[in-house]
C-alpha cells in the first residue's frame, strides 16, 4: 500500500470534517465549549477550501474542519480535498464527517502530496490518511502509484530519459508483474516493417525503437495500448521556437499514461491479455534527420509525404496502430501528446478523445467525470480528412489550412486502425501548468484512470 495511505481503522488518526454552510451547526454541536468559542475568534467560515485546525484542552490538535462546497452547488470541484494537506501539520488523518466521495477525496489528498524531488533535496512532510471506510483501499494505493509513476516520467527530463531510458522503465514494470517485453532497436525497425519509428529516429544519436510488453492469459479479450514515446521533441527540421521547445520533454505523455494504465491493469490482474506498444524515439535534427517533402512508406502500405517535421508523433503512432490493429483486439486505445489544437479547443485539463465506437466514447467520458479524470469527445469529422491528401504520396502527414488540428490528427491515425471497432484516440497535454487541488505543477496522468474503469466494467464487470 502507498505509503501516505494506511489501513482503513488504523488508531491514532485526527478527524477531518467536511462541513459546508449548511452542516457546520451540526457539527460545531459535538465540539466543546472552548472549540465553538476559538471558531468564533477566529472567524471560520466554510468557504470551499479553507480549513480551521481546533486544538485540544492540552494546545495539541484535536481536530480539523474542512469547508467543502454545498451539496447544490452548480460546481463542485471533485479533488478540493487535494487543498488539505497543505495546510496541515505533519501527522496521520481520517475522514469524520463526509466527503461526498470518500475515495475521489482520498486519492485526491494523497496525490497533492506528490513531489518530484530526483535532482533536490527539500524537506517533506508527510500527512498521511487513513483509508476511508467501504472504499477499495488496495485499489485505491494502486491507482495512486500509477499516478505517480506517470508523472515522474514525464518530470524526468530528456538527458535521463531517452528512447532506452523509457525501455527500462516498461521493463521494470514487466518484472513487477512478471509480463514479457521485446523491443526492436534502430535499423532492425526496418526489417520489422516499421519504417516510419526509423524515419523520425534516425536524426538522433539515441537510438529509435519500438517496446511491446505482453501479459495476461493468451486466451483471454485482448487490450492493447499504444502510447506516443517522443522522448524529446525538437521539432526536427521544422523546428520549433525556444518557448515551444521548453516542455518538450513531456512529449512521451501518452506513454507515461499508457504505462500507468498497464500498471493499474496487471495489478489489478484483470482478465484480459494486455498488450503495450510504446515508440520511443526522439525527433532530434542532424545530417539524417528527416526532412520536409520527405515520402516514407508505412507499415500499413500507404505512402506519407511530410509535411512538417513537428507533426512526427502521429507518424510513430501510425506504424504501432497499424501492427496492433493487426491482431484485431476486443479494445484499442491510444495516448499521445500530439497536437496544441487541443488545448486550444478544450485547454490543458480536459483531454479531447475519438472514436467510431459510440458506446466506449460515451462509457469513457462517464467513468472520467465519475473518477475526476475527465474526457470529452470530439468528432472523427471525415469532410476534414480531404486536407491530409497529398500530390506525390497518399496522404500528408499535416493537414492544409491549419484549421480543426486535433481533429485531422485523429482522422491520420484513423487511416491506419481499420480492422478493430473498438478503438479510442486520446490526445492528452499530460501537463498540469497551474497548481491546481490534487495537482501540483508537472506532469500528469490524463485519461488513464477513465479508461481502467471502462476496461473493468467491459472484461471484470464483477469487480466493484
Amino acid at each position: 500500500m502507498h505509503p501516505l495511505l494506511k489501513p482503513a481503522g488504523t488508531a491514532g488518526a485526527t478527524p477531518v470534517s467536511f462541513v459546508t454552510p449548511a452542516s457546520l451547526q451540526a457539527v460545531s454541536d459535538r465540539l466543546t465549549a472552548a472549540q465553538k468559542a476559538y471558531l468564533a475568534v477566529i472567524g471560520f467560515e466554510p468557504k470551499p477550501g479553507k480549513v480551521a485546525l481546533l486544538p485540544a484542552a492540552d494546545g495539541t490538535l484535536a481536530a480539523v474542519l474542512f469547508g467543502v462546497e454545498a451539496e447544490d452547488a452548480r460546481h463542485r470541484d471533485p479533488m478540493l480535498a487535494g487543498k488539505l494537506p497543505g495546510q496541515l501539520p505533519a501527522g496521520l488523518y481520517r475522514f469524520a464527517d463526509g466527503p461526498a466521495d470518500p475515495e475521489r477525496a482520498a486519492f485526491a489528498f494523497v496525490t497533492a502530496q506528490y513531489r518530484f524531488d530526483r535532482y533536490k533535496d527539500a524537506a517533506v512532510k508527510e500527512v498521511g490518511l487513513v483509508a476511508p471506510g467501504g472504499i477499495d483501499a488496495e485499489a485505491l494505493s494502486q491507482t495512486i502509484e500509477a499516478t505517480w509513476l506517470a508523472r515522474d516520467l514525464v518530470n524526468t527530463p530528456a538527458n535521463d530519459l531517452g528512447p532506452a531510458e523509457l525501455e527500462a522503465a516498461i521493463r521494470e514494470l514487466a518484472g513487477r508483474h512478471g509480463a514479457d517485453v521485446h523491443s526492436i532497436i534502430g535499423p532492425d525497425l526496418l526489417e520489422a516493417d516499421l519504417p516510419m519509428i526509423h524515419a523520425v529516429g534516425m536524426g538522433s544519436s539515441r537510438s529509435p525503437r519500438l517496446v511491446d510488453l505482453s501479459w495476461g492469459d493468451p486466451d483471454h479479450p485482448k487490450v492493447t495500448l499504444v502510447g506516443k514515446g517522443v522522448c524529446f521533441d525538437t521539432g526536427g527540421l521544422d523546428i520549433k521556437s525556444d518557448a515551444g521547445m521548453l516542455l518538450m520533454k513531456k512529449d512521451m505523455g501518452g506513454a507515461a499514461a499508457a504505462i500507468g494504465l498497464a500498471h493499474m491493469v496487471m495489478a489489478a490482474k484483470l482478465p484480459v491479455r494486455l498488450r503495450l506498444l510504446v515508440p520511443a524515439v526522439e525527433n532530434s535534427i542532424s545530417g539524417q534527420a528527416f526532412r520536409p517533402g520527405d515520402v516514407f512508406p508505412t507499415r500499413k502500405g500507404l505512402s506519407v509525404e511530410i509535411g512538417n517535421t513537428d507533426a512526427e508523433g502521429r507518424l510513430v503512432l501510425c506504424d504501432a496502430l497499424a501492427l496492433a490493429d493487426e491482431e484485431e483486439p476486443a479494445l484499442l486505445a491510444d495516448f499521445a501528446t500530439l497536437t496544441g489544437a487541443a488545448r486550444v479547443a478544450l485547454g490543458p485539463d480536459l483531454p479531447p478523445i475519438y472514436s467510431h465506437d459510440d458506446a466506449l466514447a460515451a462509457e469513457m467520458m462517464a467513468a472520467g467525470t465519475r473518477v475526476a479524470d475527465p474526457v470529452w469527445r470530439l468528432p472523427l469529422w471525415s469532410p476534414y480528412a480531404a486536407g491530409l491528401e497529398s500530390r506525390v504520396a497518399d496522404l500528408n502527414n499535416v493537414a492544409a489550412g491549419g484549421f480543426a488540428g486535433s481533429i485531422t490528427a485523429a482522422l491520420y491515425l484513423d487511416r491506419f486502425v481499420e480492422k478493430t471497432r473498438s478503438w479510442v484516440h486520446a490526445d492528452i497535454y499530460a501537463w498540469v501548468p497551474a497548481e491546481k487541488p490534487g495537482r501540483p505543477v508537472g506532469g500528469e496522468f490524463q485519461a488513464g484512470r477513465a479508461l481502467f474503469e471502462v476496461i473493468k466494467a467491459r472484461f471484470a464487470p464483477s469487480l466493484p
